[in-house]
């Protein structure tokens, strides 16, 4: 089956529960957003199926193209063809852009083989070009010193070079301004065809007037309570989160 197919998915840290037999379904060629208010569980779902190691899986499955991800490593799950874009990435001093994500491309290829580096470079520079970004930048160390809005396009750049079969954003619009947004935004929707499923992990609905979604789905104490289109989102945007809590409730 050509899906992210998660079912009945229970996750916990430090023995508190967070997901509550979260189901859900994305099939390539699809866009779908999950929306819901803090503490809900939004970016744990996002940790758990890459392989964050804090948290533990108490019942349920995810499979990737019927191949199961729990369990495995980052590694693994990311050879597997799945990507995370963090919502705080992460700085790794002393290790250039280009250099991080030319490793990342060669631990995918058959071993002794290894990505051309005039071929590469051309790739970089163009999808660099297309996400506003200075050339310089690939000599810069991932993400140290970055802004908000740097750190967000390099996540999307790592994401349009590794060619993932599946994107998790996790909250990408978190800390962007109007410029910033688009531009991020105009990356993820060059990356929508028939074989790549993504999913937009947000609290607000401004996001979704550049990505727009196939499906929103709303989540409420580590549970999808509702889904819809993208008229579901406007509604969040008017009437908050309350009424449907309690509906969730209730």
């Amino acid at each position: 089956m050509n899906s992210l197919k998660i079912a009945n998915l229970q996750a916990s840290i430090e023995d508190k529960s967070i997901l509550h037999g979260l189901t859900l379904e994305i099939p390539k060629g699809e866009v779908h957003a999950i929306m819901g208010p803090n503490g809900s569980g939004k970016s744990t779902l996002a940790k758990v199926l890459s392989g964050h190691p804090d948290y533990e899986v108490t019942g349920g499955s995810a499979d990737l193209d019927g191949e199961n991800l729990l369990g495995l490593e980052p590694d693994e799950i990311s050879k597997l063809g799945l990507f995370l874009a963090f919502q705080y990435p992460m700085e790794v001093p002393g290790v250039s852009i280009a250099n991080f994500i030319r490793a990342a491309r060669n631990s995918r290829l058959d071993e002794g083989e290894k990505v051309k580096a005039v071929d590469f470079y051309k790739e970089l520079y163009e999808h660099m070009d297309e996400l506003g970004m200075d050339r310089k930048f690939t000599s810069r160390s991932l993400n140290d010193g970055f802004s908000g809005g740097e750190k967000k396009r390099c996540e999307i750049l790592q994401m349009s070079m590794l060619n993932p079969k599946y994107c998790i954003l996790d909250e990408t619009d978190s800390g962007l301004d109007i410029d910033a947004l688009r531009i991020v935004s105009d990356g993820v929707n060059r990356m929508r065809n028939p074989d790549r499923g993504i999913l937009v992990i947000t609290h607000y609905q401004r996001l979704l007037e550049y990505i727009i979604p196939d499906f929103v789905h709303v989540m409420v104490e580590g549970k999808i309570v509702r889904t819809g289109g993208k008229e579901l989102a406007l509604e969040l945007e008017e009437r908050g989160y309350d009424w449907i809590k309690q509906e969730a409730v209730a």
